[in-house]
Formats: structure tokens, sequence, C-alpha cells
């Protein structure tokens, strides 16, 4: 075989296995034809023109993106450090290549200046008690600004809130006086139910002054039944009534 045959031949081949391009399933190749875009193509497998053309792969998986700490001061001027968790994927490969220059780094910054705008007009109550109304909030925001960049934004997570020593040590003795206050109310809140009772029985003894007497005698048995030598037991004078009536009555009936 000629030597000038048995070299087009392996030019052919080259150029042939230099046309050939494969894209997984979650791939997509933007195709650049002497520098215009003509379209995505993909998955499987797919012909270019050589020298002509050029690929872009993309990856269309969820991309999970740590947002590195920022420094924070909040509505409320206290000073910490957050950072958080960004979930996002490509929609559309052509624009995230075409329109913006590493659409994975602009998404980080994009993610952490939003990250410092957001949570500095929120007070730290609020950063604490409510993530899920700001974790909403981010999303909305970063993915309306990605959009143009054929990027989906899934989620947003605030990960860790890093609050100075003296700032953990003021909202402990804040947590101990509520917890303070708290049991005051309802020490108070049981005195004042046991008084409203004890004004009930008083009522009703008033109206039964037996009941009483069946009161003291039945506090006398509870205190025998713990084997007391010596039992100190206050007696009203009004139990002595009848009798001292009666022993004045008696020399007038003589």
């Amino acid at each position: 075989m000629p030597l000038g045959l048995v070299t087009i031949i392996v030019l052919l081949v080259l150029l042939l296995a230099s046309a050939v391009r494969v894209c997984r399933e979650y791939e997509r190749g933007v195709i650049f034809r002497l520098g215009r875009l003509v379209g995505a193509k993909g998955p499987g497998i797919f012909l270019l023109i050589p020298i002509v053309d050029r690929m872009v792969r993309v990856s269309l998986r969820t991309v999970v993106l740590d947002v590195p700490p920022q420094d924070i001061i909040t509505r409320d001027n206290v000073s910490m450090k957050v950072n958080a968790v960004l979930y996002f994927r490509v929609i559309n490969p052509s624009r995230a290549v075409v329109e913006v220059e590493r659409y994975l780094y602009a998404t980080s910054q994009l993610a952490q200046t939003t990250l410092r705008s957001i949570l500095g007009q929120a007070e730290l109550d609020e950063l604490l008690s409510a993530r899920e109304k700001i974790n909403k909030q981010l999303q909305e925001i970063i993915d309306r600004q990605t959009d143009p960049w054929g990027i989906k934004v899934s989620n947003v997570e605030v990960k860790h809130v890093d609050l100075p020593e003296e700032m953990k040590r003021a909202m402990a003795k804040q947590a101990e006086a509520e917890r303070e206050r708290r049991a005051k109310v309802i020490h108070a809140d049981g005195e004042f139910q046991a008084s409203a009772k004890l004004a009930e029985a008083a009522g009703i003894i008033a109206e039964h002054p037996i009941a009483l007497q069946l009161r003291y005698l039945q506090t006398l048995t509870e205190v025998g039944a713990e084997n007391n030598s010596t039992i100190a037991f206050p007696v009203p004078i009004d139990l002595f009534k009848p009798f001292l009536d009666l022993k004045l009555a008696s020399p007038e009936k003589k």
C-alpha cells in the first residue's frame, strides 16, 4: 500500500476521532461553530466538525456550594460570623456559558454578598428564631439574580452562626432571668388560685360551723398517723363556747 494512502487514512481516522463526542446523561455539550453559538447537544454520541467546532461541557447535576463565613453586623449592632450552604443546578447550559464567565465562581460571590446584605437587615433574635423565613428570602433573591445565567437555586440554608463569647454570656443571663420570671409568675398564679379556693372553703365553713370541727378531727387523725409522741394542736375558743354557756346558765337554774 502506498505511503501516501496510508497517511491519508490515518489522517481521516484522527479527524473522525476528534469529531466524535460523547456526553453522559447529566452532561450537555455547548457547541460553538467559528465562534458562534450553535446550541447544546447531548446526552449520547454526536459529531463535531473538526477545527471548526468547539465544545464546552456543562454538568446539569445539583451543585452543593459552601458559602464561606461572612462577617455580619445585624440591625441591632451585633457582630458575628455566619456561613451558609447553597443548592443550585444549571437548567440552560447555553446561557450558563454565554451569559456569565465561570458561573460557579459568580454564583458563589453573589451568595456571599446577598448573605451579608440580608442578614445585616435582621436583628439577632430574628436570625436565631426565624431561620426558615431568612432562608426563603435568600433563596428568592439569589434565584432571581441568577435566572439570566440559566441557573436555578433550589435552596439556601444558614448553616452556622458564630456569636462572640460576650454575647453568649449575655444571652445565658437573659435566659436565666426569663426562667426566674416564669417561675415567679407560676408561683404567684398558684398562690392566687389557692387563695381563691381557701376563700371559697371559708365561705362554706361560715355557713356550716360544724365543718370546722370535722376538719380539726381529720387533721388530728392525719397527725396521729405519723407516730408522734407529743401533739400540739390549737383549739378554737368557739369549741368551748357551748360548754361555757351551759355552765353560766346552771347557777340561774338553781
